[in-house]
């Protein structure tokens, strides 16, 4: 018995690996990834399914290949940045196979909403050998995660299920098999020694042609599947993949006698045949993808073995923006930049707006913060305090501080009025930049921030480079006791697994003291008079000691634990210099137009920086919330 329900794409997939027979999923969260995952941990004891936070996305895939390789079914979730992380373990695996089957689903973002790259996983895929389902709604991203188990299953060689941010997170009517998910089947088959799970080159040799084959084997297959489809008979082709599918057949709305569209749904390797035969019904074609020219490149090729006739109109010749996220009247504006070069006296026009654009009112700006209350602005703060004094102090012709950043909320760090991140680039990276510019600026004092997440995910390494290599920086480890920016998900230092049950708590001033850090600070962040004063002191300390050091800044995120307290400002003690709005940058701080003195909105969560540092002590608690 079918049921319909209305799902988020990263659901749809989780039910269709669920329904699948999945036994173990791991993952590290990532938007817009990490619905996914969530939603198996709804059903996880219920159906007997496995599933954990990893530390990062290369343990997340390893700890599966070793239930893979006992024949289990298993789900690895990442976002497309994190299948770099997991990238060495992956293109072993493909030569190597899996017994069970093994699913990667990988989530891109073309715009970026929140990523460092625009990172296109199906240029991957074909890199990699690896075989890439590019799902166009949740309906088929459920019925595509079936697939991909299927296939992984048949073929021994793990399948990416390729999603983007519109189809992760949008949501649409899904036909389930099911009403709900019942229990797996608990028991695999187990592992069973054999010379095929341990890589050398010799394996290597005796698998490439096999993979290669393999290859061969899923274009023909994918030629023959009803995820390739054609629509319409006009003479101009459009071939699109992914949500940039929709976009097209919404954009020739009403126009569908000139076009024919085919609609990829598994991208790697390329369906040739049944392409081949689309390609000769039409003398033109239009290629409507985000990110990369994947499939403009395959066609291309694809027409020069064929030695057929058609012209390609994409991005490579300018009719289609090379970056960035699609939408309708990005397809519309393509489209039309063809007919025109065709002659076509059609064209396509955009949906008239309930109100014309020129009578819109602009969009407020609206820059990305760090909330109200967080403790990394304390800690920013009290090192701009720091290294001023340090600088202020010192004899010599020394240059500002350098702060190096990593991935996470305090990213925004580098906001004004804090300007307190100079460097990011990904994860873990901060202090092992921060190193690199000690070399090159040894004069200058170093200091890298770092999540308590980020630190378990890949910031170890760096910390034990420094020790090794004699690096004199300081890293500031910032930990609210959650993974904050992806939905406050837990990790090692937390002590309870995805689960929900209890695990041994690794203690982060533990793990840097093992690494050989001789200086290790471990710092409260609370309402307290005193902790500003406290971080400055600490700070300065570290940043003073000759050498690698560390101070962990030990606080709670605001948007799990609300303060019970709320701070206002008494406008007859304050002079109105605005140095809490003009230095801290707390959204909860106002100064209204044509005002001279600021207030405090109902968002403030009761940090009590902003009493801190208030020359006139104008800022105290207002009240204390039940």
């Amino acid at each position: 018995m079918t049921d319909k329900k209305l799902l988020m794409g990263n659901e749809a997939i989780a039910l269709g690996a669920i329904e699948a027979g999945v036994q173990v999923v791991t993952g590290y969260p990532g938007t817009p990834s990490t619905e996914a995952l969530e939603t198996i941990l709804r059903y996880a004891d219920r159906c007997g399914i496995y599933t954990e936070w990893s530390s990062n996305e290369k343990v997340a895939l390893e700890t599966a290949v070793g239930a893979a390789y006992s024949g289990a079914k298993v789900l690895v979730t990442m976002k497309q940045v994190g299948l770099n992380v997991a990238s060495d373990p992956l293109m072993s695996l493909t030569y190597i196979g899996v017994k069970g089957a093994l699913v990667l689903l990988v989530a891109d973002d073309p715009g970026p909403h929140s990523s460092q790259t625009e990172q296109d996983t199906r240029a991957f895929g074909h890199f990699a050998n690896i075989p890439v389902l590019d799902p166009a709604t949740p309906q088929e991203a459920y019925e595509l995660t079936k697939l991909a188990f299927e296939l992984s299953h048949e073929f021994e060689i793990p399948v990416i299920l390729r999603t983007t941010t519109r189809v992760s997170h949008s949501c649409g009517d899904v036909e389930l098999a099911v009403a709900e998910p019942a229990a797996v089947e608990a028991s695999c088959e187990g592992f069973v020694k054999d010379r095929r799970w341990t890589i050398f080159p010799r394996l290597t040799a005796e698998r490439h042609p096999w993979l290669e084959k393999v290859q061969v084997q899923l274009s023909e297959r994918f030629s023959e599947l009803p995820f390739n489809s054609v629509l319409g008979n006009g003479k101009i082709g459009i071939i699109a993949s992914g949500v940039s599918v929709l976009y097209a057949k919404e954009a020739v709305t009403h126009f569908e006698e000139l076009f024919t569209i085919f609609r990829v749904g598994t991208v790697y390797p390329f369906p040739e045949q049944m392409v081949l035969s689309f390609l000769k019904g039409v003398n033109r074609l239009i290629v409507v993808e985000e990110l990369d020219p994947y499939l403009e490149e395959q066609v291309l090729q694809l027409l020069g073995r064929s030695h057929l006739p058609v012209d390609v109109y994409g991005k490579k010749n300018g009719f289609f923006p090379v970056s960035g996220e699609y939408n309708v009247d990005i397809v519309i504006d393509g489209i039309n930049k063809v007919l025109s070069v065709l002659g076509e006296t059609s064209c396509i026009s955009h949906a008239s707006p309930a109100v014309l654009r020129g009578e819109l009112p602009p969009l407020p700006i609206r820059a990305p913060t760090l909330c109200a209350g967080c403790m990394h602005r304390t800690v920013f703060y009290a090192f701009k305090k720091a290294a001023k004094q340090l600088k202020k102090d010192s004899q010599a012709a020394q240059t500002d501080t350098i702060f190096s950043g990593d991935i996470g909320c305090y990213t925004l760090g580098n906001a004004h009025p804090l300007n307190m991140v100079d460097t990011c680039l990904c994860m873990g990276a901060g202090m092992s930049i921060a190193g690199g510019l000690f070399r090159t600026n040894p004069e200058t004092k170093h200091v890298a921030f770092i999540g308590d997440s980020t630190f378990f995910h890949s910031g170890i390494p760096a910390v034990v480079n420094a020790v090794y290599n004699g690096a004199d920086v300081t890293l500031a480890v910032l930990d609210n006791r959650t993974t904050a920016m992806t939905g406050h998900q837990p990790h090692p230092g937390i002590g309870v697994t995805a689960l929900g049950s209890a695990s041994k708590v690794i203690d982060i001033a533990d793990v840097v003291r093992s690494c050989g850090i001789e200086f290790v600070r471990a710092v409260e962040i609370d309402s307290r008079e005193n902790s500003l004063e406290n971080c400055v002191k600490a700070a300065k300390e570290a940043m003073e000691f000759k050498g690698p050091s560390v101070i962990v800044f030990k606080g709670k995120c605001v948007g799990i634990t609300k303060s019970d307290k709320r701070y206002t400002i008494d406008h007859e003690q304050c002079t109105g210099c605005s140095l809490c709005v003009k230095q801290l940058g707390c959204p909860a701080l106002f100064l209204s137009s044509g005002e001279d003195k600021p207030f405090i909105q109902d968002s403030c969560s009761g940090c009590g920086l902003c009493a801190q540092v208030c020359p006139s002590g104008a800022i105290s608690i207002q009240e204390v919330r039940l």
